[in-house]
């Protein structure tokens, strides 16, 4: 009889559970850098910042861009980890890729223009680990609102597993977003 057994590492374990895991309705499961973070559901003044955005990027992009509000993704591993399991409040792809199209509930970042997060519960993890996950998915922009400090940052330039630009505005002041997007995003609305 030949022995069918195949070695599962902890990290396999993990991300079978993470996937078998049921959440109460709103909240959010998300595998990050090997922790299982669950998050509540937003509250408005978060989701008023993601509307701002997504309005703006609708009506000045230069490329017609799709949107998707809480859309999975997988990233890169970390050695020894399960692959990171994200959900951004935000995702932006040029229109012309439909990349939202026939995709499954967690698809690859390739395609992406764009992610966006607003700080909610645990800013930390969107101000470092998910900068991080993003720059190792070589998502050319990660848009960070962090309602905290009352500022908001571009990152760019993904490298080594962090992103080598950021261009940060207080909100009230415009803060640009180069191509495909080429417009200034006015943050006055998240005053």
């Amino acid at each position: 009889m030949i022995d069918t057994y195949e070695a599962h590492t902890q990290a396999d374990f993990l991300l079978e559970g993470f996937l078998a895991l049921e959440t109460p309705e709103g909240f959010r499961a998300q595998l990050i850098e090997g922790e299982i973070v669950v998050t509540p559901p937003p509250n408005g003044d978060h989701e008023h910042c993601i509307s701002e955005i997504v309005r703006q990027v609708y009506r000045r992009s230069l490329t017609d861009m799709d949107f998707s509000g809480h859309k999975g993704l997988t990233l890169e591993e970390v050695p020894g980890r399960p692959r990171d399991h994200v959900i951004p409040d935000g995702t932006f792809a040029p229109g012309d890729l439909s990349l939202y199209t026939g995709a499954a509930p967690w698809m690859p970042c390739a395609g992406v223009s764009m992610v966006l997060e607003v700080t909610l519960s645990r800013p930390d993890i969107d101000r470092e680990t998910k900068r991080r996950c993003y720059a190792r998915g070589r998502i050319p922009r990660y848009l960070l609102v962090d309602r905290d400090s009352s500022t908001v940052t571009l990152f760019s330039e993904p490298e080594d597993g962090d992103y080598r630009r950021h261009n940060l505005a207080p909100f009230g002041k415009p803060l640009t977003l180069p191509e495909p997007f080429g417009f200034d995003l006015e943050t006055a609305g998240f005053l």
